[in-house]
């Protein structure tokens, strides 16, 4: 018997050790914290993204390529556009009132006549008149983060310091570039005309229009309405003679609505 207590009181005295030694002698290990959420603001973009955000809306929304390009001729070339704009404000003729390049390249594209290139103003004007259409208005009515985009992508392209400071409503403008608003339908083909800055490369009447593409005044008495349907959605399937290919956009047979491009069509064939 007093042997079996022996062995109860040995075994007990072990255990308090161990148990003594667990609490005492043993490092305590403290659990990391849960790693905390960064603070990430939503639609944040880097100025990269800002100016590449920029590219997309001129050669895409802006339709700026269809008269900014080297086949054209239409417009002047905007690679010197940053550089260029720091003569042009002390030019005589400017009549603008910008005071840095972001500024005149800003002004450029919502009041283009304050300043036009030698050559390339509206005929009849003595170049005080610019051809190219309000970008924030009509069918391109460019949104304010966007004309900002455009001006970013300009400096950029120029390579002046890129001095625009980017809305903070730019990352719903790139994703809104996915998914175009819709617009109202038109009322009839002159509207149409005037939307979409038709004028800009083609005569068609009354309207004084650029050499780009060819004169429309009456191209229903040589082209009926299937050749001239078909030259709208697929203009580079049969290019006239005279003009250079990949100038016209496209793209009209995703922006017209069907009952606004039979409209287009019959206006034109009935031109005579």
């Amino acid at each position: 018997m007093s042997h079996f207590l022996k062995v109860v009181a040995f075994s007990l005295l072990v255990i308090a050790f161990f148990t003594g030694f667990s609490f005492f002698g043993v490092p305590q290990i403290e659990p990391a914290p849960p790693p905390k959420e960064e603070a990430v603001e939503r639609g944040a973009m880097t100025i990269e993204q800002f100016v590449a955000l920029g590219k997309k809306i001129f050669d895409g929304k802006g339709a700026c390529t269809l008269c900014h390009n080297p086949v054209g001729g239409r417009a002047p070339a905007l690679e010197r556009a940053g550089i260029a704009a720091v003569e042009r404000m002390k030019d005589a003729r400017y009549r603008g009132a910008a005071k840095s390049v972001e500024e005149y390249l800003y002004e450029s594209l919502v009041k283009p006549s304050a300043y036009v290139v030698a050559g390339f103003g509206k005929a009849g004007t003595n170049d005080t008149e610019s051809p190219m259409p309000d970008a924030s208005a009509g069918s391109i009515r460019l949104s304010e983060a966007e004309l900002r985009a455009v001006v970013a992508y300009l400096q950029d392209l120029s390579g002046v310091e890129v001095t625009v400071r980017i809305p903070t409503d730019a990352g719903a403008t790139a994703k809104a570039q996915d998914k175009p608003a819709q617009r109202a339908p038109a009322k009839n083909a002159e509207e149409l005309i005037a939307q979409f800055a038709c004028t800009a490369c083609h005569k068609i009447g009354a309207q004084a229009g650029g050499p780009i593409g060819p004169d429309l005044s009456r191209i229903g008495a040589s082209r009926d309405a299937a050749y001239l349907r078909r030259a709208i959605l697929e203009p580079n399937a049969d290019v006239p003679k005279g003009f250079a290919p990949g100038v016209m956009p496209a793209t009209y047979g995703e922006q017209l609505y069907a009952r606004e491009l039979e409209v287009l069509v019959a206006y034109l064939a009935a031109l005579k």
